[in-house]
């Protein structure tokens, strides 16, 4: 069943808090806050909103200036705002607009008039989502695309170097790719992509770790607090995995069917840019296959 999207209501009088969350709750998830900084942390929190309706006139922090932290800040800038507020001038609604709210609803607020306002916002909002979530996805083989790759490894990047994790990553390229189209046609060959990527997917044994389609017959694997034995054991059963899928590739000098060379590298990350750890696992899979193909080569950073 798919979950019920959420919606934050922040004011700081409990009736309008109320009155709100018994007209929207049958509809959607309701989380409240009575002032600024609540709001914030919910915002900034591993479950955000989906929608924020925002009281104005709220001691300290004022609605202007959650706007203003939400949206100068990248992980909340995408949550859809809208005002609900006694100000109704024209320049208060202009001046809330122009912060980045994508509403304005004064009050008093008839209720038929905010559920129907906020289920065009909340509609909105998921197809938003929705087309995001496409657009990071490899239209060939279903996975992560490079794009996906890039966000998650700056994501996994950081959080490795606050936490003082280890971080791993394993660059796969599959072996003889060019003969495999040359031979069987480009047809058989996307139908082999996808074989690769679903065997090499399935052989992941955590939720945390990530696989992505790196371009062409190229693919990459982030191992989140993974040392370098951890990454090589992962590595190992990737590379089993597209072995005893046993593709049929009678035209590679490696093996009778279809294998992967695996490039490995795992660090700790410091003051470093990512890209080091990104060039030491492509580095260490061009040795993999200078040095014999279906096999890998580790390195560390």
């Amino acid at each position: 069943m798919t979950q019920q999207a959420s919606i934050l209501i922040v004011d700081d009088v409990p009736a309008n808090i109320q009155l709100l969350a018994e007209a929207l709750k049958s509809e959607y998830r309701i989380r409240v806050a009575n002032h600024g900084s609540k709001a914030l942390e919910i915002a900034r929190s591993d479950q955000p909103p989906d929608l924020i309706l925002l009281d104005i006139m709220m001691p300290g922090m004022d609605g202007y200036e959650v706007c203003q932290k939400l949206k100068s800040d990248p992980a909340t800038s995408a949550i859809p705002i809208v005002f609900v507020t006694a100000k109704t001038s024209v320049d208060d609604e202009a001046y809330g607009l122009d912060l980045g709210a994508v509403d304005y609803i004064p009050k008093p607020f008839h209720l038929p008039v905010v559920r129907a306002r906020v289920k065009t916002h909340i509609n909105l909002k998921l197809k938003t989502d929705l087309l995001e979530e496409l657009a990071l996805i490899d239209g060939l083989t279903y996975i992560p695309n490079r794009r996906r790759f890039d966000q998650l490894l700056e994501q996994e990047w950081l959080r490795a170097r606050r936490e003082q994790h280890w971080l791993a990553l394993v660059m796969l390229d599959v072996d003889h790719f060019k003969a495999y189209n040359d031979n069987y046609g480009h047809g058989a060959g996307d139908d082999c992509l996808r074989e690769v990527a679903n065997a090499i997917k399935n052989s992941l044994q955590r939720p945390g770790d990530a696989i992505a389609r790196y371009g062409g017959e190229e693919f990459v694997l982030l191992l989140p607090n993974t040392d370098q034995a951890g990454a090589r054991a992962t590595a190992e059963r990737a590379r089993a995995a597209v072995f005893t899928r046993n593709l049929p590739h009678a035209h590679s000098d490696t093996a009778d069917r279809v294998t992967v060379s695996l490039g490995v590298a795992a660090t700790q990350p410091d003051s470093n840019k990512p890209n080091a750890l990104l060039k030491a696992a492509d580095n260490a899979l061009y040795e993999a296959k200078r040095s014999g193909r279906n096999r890998l080569h580790e390195v560390s950073v």
